[in-house]
């Protein structure tokens, strides 16, 4: 890391950011010459910082500002470095930090430290997970009123339907795919295959299967700044807003995973279809913690929008082999590659949270041993399911008095998010559907 400003002279400022528990990036602008200082661990800000609303506001009653002084906690550089942000006229780099408390300890507030300890269980277990993300996103011209999908280049058309897997489309908006690709190269986000999705102007792109949960969280944030400010830089707006358009598709983020012993083996691959007891274990407790979850995958007043039936967005609590209609999708294949994707989630999602609460989730049905119920077959829609919470309000309560949720996340993150998501549940009951687009399109 010290060695890496001296490598790129040609850097001329830097940012130094966390990231909070809607996933947006908090932090500073600092001169170069701060850059030994921020890898020191010598800068602060306050612990409330990562304690913010949507609209980047304190929270109401929250024991992070009056209550405690509104104390600072230490930021320390993640294992990831300095990383370019391309997207920025002037040549910058963003330092990656995480926070701790004065003394040293994690700040249980800190979403990536929520991750962090979920990996810690698996380690305990004597396993560490492979996992791969699939996320989704639209690009939208925003400059008019209303929303509409951007004039592509050079036919100057724009599209009135979505294009499923339509190589004319890609090759449309070529520059930026080009931009993003060589973003990612630059920032070492291993970006796969693109594909154009049923929805207006949206698209899907795979980050690669890897070994390392806050590798691979840290990769979607990262991948999700780069998006948007690479659509800025192009004239359009890109979001991972669950549902921008009433009558389109919904934005996803799936997430694949699949567990390692020590020796490298998959304890999910049996050698056949069926998987592992220990595959059966972590779906038992992916099912168990769903309903508490949702808060999680769904955490925005818009994020409702997606979740119905019929709409390529599970909210039937279910799983199933090589079925997109379940929750849980195992999917086909080598048996060596046997894994979990897990479908809940939107694209508005916290990428850190989302993983600590799929990795919480198997931990939980690991060391419980559990067994799920029978796999469906045929469509999970028309099926006489358990359900996912489906207002924000419900889930709120249920990530409240969830079991399984209070082994996955501390008391004081919990307490953080509620407080959280009900004054953005106030803020937005008093807002149009548009004015809350507005507020969600560029920032989750």
């Amino acid at each position: 890391m010290h060695d890496w400003l001296a490598e790129h002279p040609e850097i001329r400022a830097l940012r130094v950011a966390a990231s909070d528990l809607n996933g947006v990036a908090r932090g500073k602008r600092v001169p170069v010459a701060s850059g030994a200082k921020a890898l020191a661990g010598a800068m602060r800000f306050p612990r409330s910082v990562l304690n913010l609303d949507i609209l980047g506001e304190d929270i109401a009653d929250s024991p992070l500002v009056l209550a405690s002084g509104d104390q600072d906690g230490v930021l320390r550089p993640t294992e990831r470095g300095f990383v370019p942000l391309p997207w920025l006229d002037t040549p910058t780099a963003l330092l990656p930090v995480w926070m701790y408390e004065e003394d040293g300890a994690a700040f249980a507030g800190d979403p990536r430290h929520a991750l962090a300890a979920a990996e810690a269980r698996l380690t305990a277990l004597g396993l560490r997970a492979v996992a791969a993300v699939e996320l989704e996103f639209f690009l939208i011209d925003d400059s008019g009123e209303g929303l509409r999908v951007p004039a592509a280049r050079p036919s100057g058309k724009r599209r009135v339907a979505g294009e499923i897997l339509s190589l004319h489309l890609l090759d449309e908006f070529d520059g930026f795919f080009t931009a993003l690709y060589d973003g990612c190269a630059a920032m070492g986000i291993p970006a796969d295959a693109t594909i154009s999705e049923s929805g207006l102007g949206q698209f899907e792109v795979t980050l690669t299967h890897q070994e390392g949960a806050l590798k691979v969280a840290d990769d979607a944030w990262l991948f999700k700044m780069l998006v948007k400010g690479l659509a800025r830089q192009h004239g359009m707006c890109a979001s991972f807003m669950a549902k921008p358009y009433a009558d389109s598709a919904g934005t996803g983020m799936h997430m694949h995973a699949s567990l390692l012993d020590a020796a490298g083996r998959n304890v999910f691959d049996d050698g056949g279809p069926a998987g592992t007891p220990v595959l059966h274990h972590a779906i038992a407790g992916c099912l168990a913690a769903m309903p508490g979850s949702t808060l999680i995958f769904a955490p925005h007043a818009n994020s409702y929008a997606r979740m119905v039936p019929g709409a390529h967005a599970p909210t039937g609590v279910c799983w199933a082999y090589e079925n997109r209609t379940a929750a849980l999708r195992v999917p086909g294949g080598p048996p060596a590659a046997r894994r979990i994707e897990h479908r809940m989630a939107g694209g508005d999602i916290n990428p850190y949270l989302m993983l600590a609460a799929v990795l919480g989730a198997m931990a939980n049905g690991i060391e419980d041993a559990a067994l799920p119920v029978a796999p469906i077959t045929g469509n999970a829609y028309a099926q006489d399911l358990p359900q996912v919470p489906g207002t924000w309000a419900a889930a709120m309560d249920a990530f409240e008095t969830s079991p399984e949720i209070a082994r996955i996340f501390s008391d004081q993150l919990r307490e953080n998010l509620l407080l959280t998501k009900r004054q953005e549940a106030r803020l937005m009951a008093s807002l149009t559907d548009a004015e809350q687009v507005e507020i969600y399109l560029d920032t989750v």
